[in-house]
């Protein structure tokens, strides 16, 4: 804290702020960005994510990926020829690991007999309470027409099989759209 050094021998504390160098520096950084963010934002180009198709690994715990969709107004499923996209009023359609098709019963076994490889790959229950990192999670893309009863059922059947994690998988919004 400054002091003021008068002639009438007190001291008395100054309240006066000198802000030209914060003005100075707030100056800098403004004129700093307006250049920088043009620069960053047209050397970004458009990315082309890569399409994979989804294997099991040995060395680490996947997680388990569905597809929920329904057939389209004339009943044909995804991947049909001629299929129009989902239909509200559609029969529910779930694919396991976004390839194999399969009804409420086999996403159970499937999901179960997955589950059940992967604990006793970690060594049983114990281990994966001790290290959460290995507890798989289902991820879980649905059509956008898609009604909730069929991700719900999707839902239902994963969190029986004992996956305790549901997470839901979106395209992101494209700023320049």
């Amino acid at each position: 804290m400054a002091s003021s050094m008068g002639g009438g021998g007190e001291e008395k504390p100054m309240s006066d702020i000198n802000t030209t160098p914060l003005v100075d520096v707030m100056l800098v950084l403004l004129i700093i960005f307006l250049i920088a963010v043009p620069v960053a934002i047209q050397t970004i180009q458009k990315l082309h994510i890569p399409i994979m198709v989804s294997v099991e690994s040995k060395d680490k715990v996947e997680n388990l990926l569905l597809t929920v969709s329904t057939t389209d107004a004339a009943g044909r499923s995804a991947g049909d020829p001629g299929f129009e996209g989902a239909n509200l009023g559609g029969e529910c359609r779930i694919y396991f690991n976004n390839i194999t098709p399969v009804d409420s019963n086999e996403l159970r076994d499937l999901a179960y007999k997955r589950l059940d490889n992967i604990v006793k790959r970690a060594g049983g229950p114990e281990a994966l309470k001790a290290n959460p990192e290995l507890v798989p999670q289902v991820h879980i893309r649905g059509d956008v027409n898609a009604p909730w009863r069929c991700v719900a059922g999707a839902i239902f059947n994963v969190q029986i099989s004992g996956y305790p994690t549901v997470g839901f998988i979106s395209t992101p919004v494209d700023p320049a759209g």
